[in-house]
């Protein structure tokens, strides 16, 4: 195999054994590059003739993209049968090229080592693109799914890949499209925070307690509202109660959600730490989308997947959503005889969510006049996706080590990282505001610009640093999109992409000053 998409992969270089650090095998990891060799051919054969895709086919592109996200989908059988249908649609929008026996490229599938073995500058930017789409179709996913989808979105997915596919394409080919992964992203996030908003309402800052209620109960992770919707409303008046895990705990923020009263609470803390948190609950596990690790032994018979994730020999929820399995084991089960009190990582028995650009510039003026009094005298934007390796840390100590005229706003799962910590107020604001979902970057991009316009300078301007970590793919394309906008000074960490090239680091520290993290003393004095 040869996989180097994640942060954590092995050496900082890439995963090339039988298995990944993620837990992929090696069989899957070739049969992901096999369903992306088809979606690239898919691209190909529809080239210059776009008005053969239909939202099926956009549809379909979506689902490929999404399942080859670290961590969704780790089951041969699901990923095959993804290849099959791609293929099918292929012969289908273009028949005549499969009694033709001139390789084009228009009736063949894209061998990926292809681009694995391409010069490395070509490689790195083919990457950004590649990985980058991933994650926005991961977003574009979670639209779709509650009926708001984009033609220039969907457009886009089918113009990267092919971009992907051309062998000859250099840097002066990529490097724009590189950028309007970005673009195109910050459309996309603009799409999902229109669709989860329109259809759950505006987020409001919600306290959300950590301790799990005796009686049955289900947790459920991942990022699909709509799945936790759908499972709110099938257990209405079960006697079962719904616990949040990981990046659903904004789901606590949105009205249409808040108004279930068996949606108690959040169970754990971030996605890496699942094998020992979920060791002994006794209750099931729901995963909507991408954050899996390859359940252990003493868990695995209360595992459940749905959507686009899938694990060998897990049941699956298919796209009825009919949970009553995950219910069924629930009542099974019975959760605790006794209430639990739970703590975050730092010792907390409560985290805040539910500072959304709604929320937050409801108060601008206090905001603003804060900082013109001197009592806010930074922003810090802190936040990303978390991984277990070692150093990340860093993220909690400098958290810890802001100063108390400073705001710090977060989003994502690296938030639990410091979420639990009271760093107090600032005029009525508590100094961390839990932004949401990593899709929300949406809103911390729309803070700046509207801080910025208020101050009459450049979002660069203003007195904000941006310290992220990044783990997989949905990262990569915020990173980018962030970079589209032309916001410089960005720190990176725990690691920089083993998929960077020094040319193509070369590029992004000369053009937006982007740099790897140090230490929470020498970061918090830049």
């Amino acid at each position: 195999m040869f996989c180097y998409q994640c942060e954590q992969t092995a050496g900082c270089t890439a995963c090339t054994g039988s298995a990944g650090v993620c837990g992929k095998r090696a069989d899957t990891a070739r049969l992901q590059d096999k369903l992306t060799g088809a979606l690239i051919g898919l691209a190909r054969a529809t080239e210059g003739n776009e008005y053969l895709i239909t939202g099926d086919t956009s549809r379909l592109v979506l689902e490929g993209l999404f399942t080859t996200v670290t961590n969704v989908n780790f089951n041969n059988d699901t990923i095959t049968e993804l290849i099959r249908r791609v293929e099918k649609e292929r012969e289908r929008l273009v028949p005549d090229c499969f009694v033709c026996t001139v390789s084009c490229g228009k009736n063949n599938n894209y061998d990926m080592n292809n681009l694995w073995e391409a010069d490395e500058d070509v490689r790195s930017l083919k990457s950004l693109i590649l990985f980058g789409i991933r994650g926005v179709a991961a977003y574009a996913y979670h639209a779709a799914v509650l009926g708001y989808t984009d033609d220039t979105i969907n457009r886009f997915f089918f113009k990267a890949l092919f971009a992907i596919g051309m062998d000859d394409w250099g840097m002066d080919e990529l490097l724009p499209i590189v950028l309007e992964v970005g673009e195109i992203n910050l459309k996309c996030m603009a799409l999902l925070d229109r669709a989860n908003t329109e259809t759950y309402g505006n987020p409001v800052p919600t306290q959300v307690p950590l301790t799990v209620e005796k009686g049955p109960f289900i947790v459920i992770s991942g990022h699909d509202l709509y799945d936790l919707k759908q499972l709110l409303e099938q257990t209405k008046d079960k006697g079962i109660n719904i616990y949040t895990h990981g990046e659903m705990l904004p789901a606590h923020a949105y009205p249409e959600l808040k108004k279930y009263p068996h949606l108690k609470g959040n169970f754990g803390t971030a996605w890496q730490n699942q094998q020992k948190e979920f060791a002994d609950i006794p209750a099931p596990v729901l995963f909507t989308t991408n954050c899996l690790m390859p359940p252990k032994k003493s868990y695995a018979d209360r595992v459940f997947t749905t959507e686009v994730v899938s694990y060998p020999e897990m049941v699956h929820i298919g796209k009825e959503r009919d949970f009553t399995p995950v219910i069924e084991k629930a009542l099974s089960l019975g959760g605790y005889p006794e209430d639990m009190h739970f703590t975050g990582i730092n010792g907390g028995k409560t985290v805040m969510t539910g500072f959304s650009h709604h929320a937050v510039l409801s108060v601008a003026d206090t905001v603003i006049d804060a900082v013109k009094s001197g009592a806010i005298k930074h922003f810090f934007l802190v936040g990303g996706c978390d991984g277990a390796k070692p150093g990340r840390n860093y993220y909690t100590e400098f958290v810890k080590q802001t100063p108390a005229d400073s705001i710090v706003l977060t989003l994502a799962c690296g938030k639990y990282r410091f979420n639990d910590l009271d760093l107090g107020t600032i005029g009525g604001l508590p100094r961390i505001m839990d932004m949401g979902q990593c899709n929300d970057a949406y809103s911390a991009i729309k803070v700046a610009v509207a801080l910025a316009e208020a101050f009459d300078c450049g979002v660069n301007d203003l007195p904000l640093s941006m310290v992220l970590s990044w783990y997989e793919q949905k990262a990569v394309c915020i990173l980018l999109t962030l970079l589209h906008l032309g916001i410089k000074n960005i720190l990176l960490g725990p690691s920089l992409p083993a998929f960077i090239s020094p040319n193509v680091l070369q590029y992004l520290v000369e053009n937006y000053n982007i740099a790897p993290i140090s230490t929470p003393e020498e970061d918090l004095h830049r």
